[in-house]
């Protein structure tokens, strides 16, 4: 990394996290092809390998060619960052909610429970 580059000070959790985001695209994006854009081969390694408890019922090429397509806005056959981001915000926005949901189904059975044993 060139001194430009390189930040101030320690980086925030969230910082790591972009960071993490950042090398983990590139991991899969020079396997082949273009270093800075995913083929779908790579797509699908990334899916598998990263995002196996997130997307579990992705594990067919349909699903993977779906992803593909609707990820690609310009249709050029390879996903650049801002494509591939396209799919981890989706994943999280996703798993935002189903962890309010399962908050929020816990917090009723224990209410529920409460009540059941006050009557």
């Amino acid at each position: 990394m060139s001194k430009g580059c390189q930040t101030q000070g320690p980086l925030s959790e969230l910082e790591k996290a972009m960071d993490t985001i950042i090398d983990v695209f590139h991991q899969y994006s020079r396997r082949e092809g273009d270093n800075d854009t995913l083929t779908k081969k790579e797509l699908k390694l990334l899916i598998e390998k990263q995002l196996a408890n997130y997307l579990k019922h992705v594990k067919n090429q349909v699903s993977i060619d779906q992803i593909f397509k609707d990820l690609d806005g310009n249709k050029d056959q390879q996903l650049s960052f801002g494509e591939v981001m396209l799919l981890i915000i989706r994943v999280i926005i996703a798993t935002h909610e189903h962890l309010h949901f399962c908050e929020d189904h816990q917090h009723q059975q224990q209410h529920q429970h409460q009540h059941q044993h006050n009557h």
